[in-house]
């Protein structure tokens, strides 16, 4: 590692040549040594090969220096955030730690597919004991989540496998921090406990891969405070809610805080619109505090959560009030203590801020009700109902991955709020035993049944059963029938797995990911479906197919057609089939192929068959697709 300043002509002093001097790279300071090996173009393994050469370079190149720092900065500058500024820090420690844990984290989700491909979506599945055997690693959890984003941010079009794996592993890890610190708010003292920081909780709980922070939401609602406050000091300028911060004190004027209100519900309703959903009163986007602030929609509960926390801010105390099937606000009119329902005023968030009496109230739902729905409720109470509102959502869903995944979030937690709700647990258990996931969870859950109700015996000891007999299943699994398109009674199947498709009669367009040589689904489904108006019946053909609108379909071959444009499938379960978009199809992963040996080679022919009809010069678009595709158009299935 030695340099040398040398010239034909060597200078001379006085006639006297004058020996060349030689500069060797470890005698420059070692600040500008590590401003040469923090290059860019350097690499961890280049610095790994120059600390070997010498003493010097080994020292310089140390673990706390700035040397390992830069290099493990400039290779996951995602964890930056996880350090302080100018801290000490082994940094040759935590790149070492940091990248064994992207090994260890990529071997487990490529690991996963084999072990959990099902030919047909289980709709909800929970890898319980791949994520069991990612948290028994001990590794750091922050580590864990940048390689998982890492793999889900690399190339968009290739890995899809790999990507359909790791968002479950992320979600599923998210989610687990989430319910711890749902379960530290809740130890809180009541009084502590903020509902909007529950609300947020709820959100990240049911979006956990969005980005949903309390702090960014806080934002967003000091920019609306500030809005009222603006209004505010054109009205009164000398108002006290002007010089209060983060509502450290409560105003207890009544005209003041008649002021505060109607300011706010200037700013909120008419210069923000903010409005109740009452066209798709159902969408579970109303409850979720980040969507209620993006799309300034919501439903009685979650606006009342906003509009009762920026009061909050301005000095006002509002109450919530659990009111059936119309949440509500109050705001006393006495001095405080009285529970008089007469004392106070009812704040409908949902209806614009409009200001009821209490019998007025009874007009929003049509009947009347007792005293008792008029009382204040605690936060733990709020996140009950507002977590019960979405568990009724999932259970009014259509039976599809979506609506199930809302059920199995709400149910949750509602569980973790109020762990022994027998009629939920009941509902979970029931719930993981259809979807047919996470045996060993659904006997926990029984047994906790029985031990708070031992009159649900009936119905534990029916599932037990049955989970029990899952368990044995799962020990000796079916080996997957392999269906090969040479075999005599495949030879009418047409299409193969990966081709992109159009429905003819329903335009929807999808990608093959399963074929039946005839329908297998049962004749209530048939007769349902309507397959005896097809031109060739039942007796043909089914393929099971990814649709672009999030849904699984078994369409009828005589109904499919190869897309001429072909496109990406934006389906949800598209990686758990397919590891590669291939601009004209989509390339199975190693199980499909297992499952279609001789899929992929079809696969090609048609797409290479398909360009050359399309292609000026090498065909004619009129010309019928390969495979003597039938012309007749019957109804779809």
């Amino acid at each position: 590692m030695a340099t040398s300043v040398a010239k034909e002509e060597q200078p001379s002093l006085n006639g006297i040549t004058c020996e060349p001097q030689t500069k060797k790279l470890t005698d420059l300071p070692t600040e500008l040594l590590e401003h040469i090996l923090c290059f860019p173009v350097l690499k961890h393994v280049d610095i790994c090969n120059v600390s070997c050469c010498c003493k010097r370079l080994h020292d310089v190149c140390h673990g706390r220096g700035k040397v390992w720092e830069h290099q493990y900065k400039l290779r996951w500058p995602r964890l930056q955030r996880f350090y302080r500024q100018n801290e000490s820090c082994d940094w040759l420690r935590e790149y070492k730690t940091r990248h064994r844990v992207g090994i260890q984290i990529r071997r487990t989700v490529e690991s996963i597919s084999k072990r959990f491909f099902t030919e047909v979506p289980c709709v909800g599945q929970v890898l319980g004991d791949s994520f069991a055997e990612i948290e028994s690693l001990g590794m750091p959890e922050h580590f864990c989540e940048d390689e998982l984003l890492f793999i889900l941010n690399s190339d968009k079009r290739k890995s899809l496998t790999l990507k359909y794996y790791a968002k479950k592993i992320l979600y599923f890890l998210r989610q687990q921090n989430i319910l711890r610190s749902l379960k530290s708010f809740l130890e809180q003292p009541a009084e502590q406990q903020s509902a909007l920081e529950g609300a947020v909780l709820v959100d990240q709980y049911c979006n956990p891969l969005a980005d949903v922070t309390l702090d960014s939401i806080s934002v967003q609602i000091d920019e609306i405070a500030e809005k009222v406050k603006k209004m505010l000091r054109i009205k009164n300028p000398s108002h006290p809610s002007l010089r209060i911060a983060n509502g450290d004190c409560v105003i207890e004027d009544f005209e003041l805080q008649r002021q505060v209100l109607g300011a706010l519900n200037s700013v909120l309703y008419e210069q923000l619109q903010y409005k109740g959903n009452e066209c798709d009163y159902y969408n579970p986007l109303n409850s979720y505090i980040h969507q209620v602030l993006l799309r300034h929609t919501g439903i009685p509960i979650s606006l009342s959560v906003l509009y009762m926390t920026l009061a909050r801010k301005l000095g006002i105390q509002l109450e919530p009030v659990n009111f059936p099937n119309h949440f509500l606000l109050r705001w006393c009119q006495k001095p405080r203590g009285s529970e008089d329902i007469y004392d106070f005023v009812y704040i409908d968030a949902f209806g614009k801020g409009k200001q009821l009496k209490a019998k007025e109230c009874e007009y929003l739902i049509g009947h009347q009700v007792t005293a008792d729905y008029y009382s204040a409720i605690s936060t733990t109470e709020v996140l009950l109902r507002m977590v019960g509102n979405l568990l009724n959502i999932g259970k009014r869903g259509e039976g599809n991955e979506k609506s199930y995944q809302l059920l199995r979030d709400s149910l949750d937690l509602y569980l973790t709020i109020n762990p022994d709700n027998v009629q939920y647990l009941l509902l979970q258990a029931r719930l993981y035993f259809h979807l047919g996931i996470w045996p060993e969870k659904v006997l926990d859950i029984l047994q906790h049944i029985q031990a708070l109700d031992p009159s649900q015996h009936g119905a534990v000891g029916y599932l037990v059963q049955h989970t029990l007999e899952h368990i044995q299943h799962k020990k000796h699994p079916v080996t997957p029938e392999v269906k090969r398109r040479s075999a005599p009674e495949h030879l009418e199947v047409q299409y193969s797995v990966g081709l992109i498709m159009k429905h003819k009669r329903s335009g929807y367009n999808c990608v093959i990911y399963g074929w039946d040589p005839k329908c297998t689904m049962s004749q209530e489904w048939i007769t349902t479906m309507r397959v005896h108006q097809l031109s060739n019946g039942a007796n043909q053909p089914f393929y099971n197919v990814l649709v672009q609108d999030g849904t699984c379909r078994y369409a009828a071959q005589e109904n499919l057609e190869p897309h001429l444009a072909p496109l990406e499938i934006g389906h949800p379960e598209v990686g758990r089939y397919f590891s590669e978009f291939s601009e004209s199809h989509y390339v199975a992963n190693e199980e499909l192929q297992t499952r279609y040996p001789e899929d992929m080679g079809e696969t090609l022919g048609t797409v290479r068959e398909l360009y050359d009809r399309t292609t000026p010069g090498s065909g004619s678009q009129d010309e019928a697709p390969a495979g003597g595709q039938s012309s007749h158009r019957a109804m779809s299935v």
